[in-house]
């Protein structure tokens, strides 16, 4: 039973590092969105605001840009060129941004 608690608890803290990893992969991704969508990820002008979106919705519409169920040619092209792996860190880094209030 301790073996098996010790299995799960090393199992968590792995996501939990695998998470922070997402999100600095993210971080390091996002330099490529600011240019668009500002370093601090806030709407301006017309281009939305992409932080604090809960990251599953992250995916979700990135994915819909990448089968052109979305439109904006700019997004499209971008997600195309992204893996799965690069949406998932955006989505974390992204996703654990504020708004500022």
């Amino acid at each position: 039973m301790r073996r098996a608690a010790l299995v799960l608890a090393g199992a968590l803290a792995a996501q939990g590092s695998a998470a922070a990893a997402d999100a600095a992969l993210g971080e390091y991704l996002a330099a490529e969105c600011a240019s668009c969508h500002q370093s601090s990820g806030r709407q301006q002008g017309g281009i939305p605001a992409i932080i604090g979106i809960p990251p599953d919705q992250f995916v979700a519409l990135m994915q819909a840009y990448r089968q052109g169920q979305r439109e904006n040619r700019v997004m499209q092209t971008i997600a195309a060129g992204l893996s799965a792996e690069e949406i998932a860190a955006l989505a974390a880094y992204y996703g654990g941004l504020r708004q500022a209030e």
